[in-house]
């Protein structure tokens, strides 16, 4: 029975918050060059005030990731642990959550993420007492506050409990995004930010700067008011931008140990007014860090003069979702933009001095003729670090659902990180892969710093060039992650 307000007798707990270690290749391959501190955790551990305890565990920092959840449930004896997942996670994140209740039977299993936010029936098992959706901060105070003095995890506003409890018309809806304002500042004390690396980009790089410094990874808004249609965003936002206070995330970024602050925000220019306050305050303050944003094409051809003032005061890089080489499929995928008005963004950030991470995606259906048209494309375009994945929609999308008729494997869960097909390939899976890889290869190698020609350290071309390999490799053995007897089907 839960306590009454006069018979609370709260006890200190002992939070453990665990981000997984990823089984894939694919992004085994990616975070040789990137990755990124685990922000999602640090922002839990913020809403954990004394006398409770809260440690992080980074289990990708692990190369036996087994023994060290061991280890640490061992030594730290959590009350309380948190796990969060993507959607390729999400067996993964479930595993762990049988470990944890073998190892620690008392103690309460709390999943959040991307995944326990568009498919939180996935999580409803024996081993897992709350499922958190959406921002995570508010429901996961109130739980640790209510495991203290003795409570139930009923009502919470966004937890689904497990079980008998599971509200099946509470999982049909989104979760509404709280107020950014409401917000912490995430907890960085809890790692070390040395581990935390991400290959930088820069048309103009200093001579024998290090192209893997330590970055920090900073959100100054939560969603998009665009409407691509493979994309969770907007349903997540509901349509809507919303933004940090300025001040706020001016002090966060000032308060920062690392030099180089990677943008996680879904897209950083689209609110102009915003951005522009932003930079000014930056300037203002004396803060001089080096910055990688998102952006999208409209954004940098309606607003280069924003573009040019995020330059003046450290800009060095932007994404660009570039996404295929034709109209037809922007139009198909209602990108909202054009061939012509990627290129031209992507000669304006050029000519500003910004240099541009250009993102595309190939379509199961992709034969020869396809990957040819993309690969020719790319080798013509310009300087830009290019990146590729299979265009693959969220759940919770309506291309999600219109896909799933057509996937072809037992469990696509396990294979959503948007670099496996899920649908049929028009080719033989392993020469798609094969060709997937070659082109990823190639991606790689378009790099601005290749043209810019400034020496580097000798350590970090060994570490860029093994990276690279493992990276493709990567790729070309995607189709090993199938059943045998899809690795040389066709339809």
């Amino acid at each position: 029975m839960a306590n009454v307000a006069g018979d609370r007798r709260d006890r200190p707990l002992t939070v453990v918050l665990i981000k997984p270690k990823a089984r894939l290749g694919t992004i085994l391959g990616l975070q040789r060059f990137q990755c990124l501190e685990p922000l999602e955790l640090g922002y839990l551990a913020a809403v954990i005030a004394p006398p409770h305890r809260v440690h992080v565990l980074d289990l990708r920092r692990h190369r036996f990731a087994d023994a060290a959840l061991n280890h640490a449930l061992h030594r730290l004896e959590p009350n309380v642990v948190g796990i969060s997942g993507y959607t390729h996670e999400a067996s993964e994140v479930k595993r762990l959550a049988a470990w944890v209740r073998r190892a620690r039977p008392a103690a309460r299993v709390v999943v959040g993420g991307h995944h326990a936010t568009v498919a939180p029936r996935d999580f409803d098992a024996p081993s897992i007492d709350a499922i958190v959706r959406g921002e995570g901060c508010a429901p996961f105070r109130e739980i640790v506050a209510r495991l203290s003095s003795g409570e139930d995890l009923g009502g919470i506003p966004n937890v689904l409990l497990s079980g008998a409890g599971f509200d099946d018309n509470a999982a049909a809806g989104w979760p509404e995004y709280p107020d950014p304002a409401s917000l912490p500042r995430p907890r960085r004390d809890l790692w070390d930010s040395r581990w935390y690396t991400s290959a930088w980009l820069a048309e103009h790089p200093r001579d024998w700067a290090t192209i893997f410094p330590p970055v920090a990874s900073v959100r100054t808004s939560f969603g998009c008011t665009m409407k691509c249609s493979f994309c969770i965003v907007p349903h997540l936002s509901g349509g809507r931008h919303s933004t940090r206070p300025v001040q706020d995330v001016v002090e966060e970024i000032a308060g920062l140990s690392a030099s180089h602050v990677y943008f996680c925000d879904d897209e950083n220019f689209i609110d102009e007014t915003f951005a522009l306050e932003l930079a000014e305050a930056l300037a203002e303050r004396g803060v001089a860090k080096r910055y990688f944003a998102w952006t999208r094409s409209t954004t940098v051809n309606r607003s280069p003069d924003l573009l040019r003032r995020w330059r003046e005061i450290g800009l060095d890089a932007a994404f660009l979702g570039f996404e295929f080489p034709t109209d037809e499929e922007l139009r198909a995928a209602h990108k909202g933009g054009s061939v012509a008005a990627n290129e031209r963004a992507h000669a304006t950030l050029r000519a500003l001095g910004v240099a541009v991470h250009a993102a595309f995606m190939v379509r199961p259906e992709y034969g020869a003729e396809e990957f040819d048209r993309l690969r020719k494309y790319v080798r013509e375009m310009p300087p830009a670090q290019c990146s590729f994945t299979v265009c693959t929609p969220s759940p919770g999308t309506c291309d999600y659902r219109a896909m799933l008729p057509r996937v072809w494997v037992d469990r696509p869960y396990d294979l959503h990180d948007c670099m496996h097909p899920l649908t049929p390939t028009a080719l033989p899976l392993r020469e798609y892969a094969r060709r997937f890889a070659t082109q990823a290869a190639e991606g790689v190698a378009k790099t601005p710093l290749r043209e810019a020609r400034r020496p580097i350290p000798p350590g970090d071309i060994a570490r860029a060039a093994w990276a690279a390999r493992r990276y493709e490799s990567a790729f070309a053995t995607l189709y090993r992650d199938y059943p045998r007897e899809l690795w040389s089907s066709t339809p």
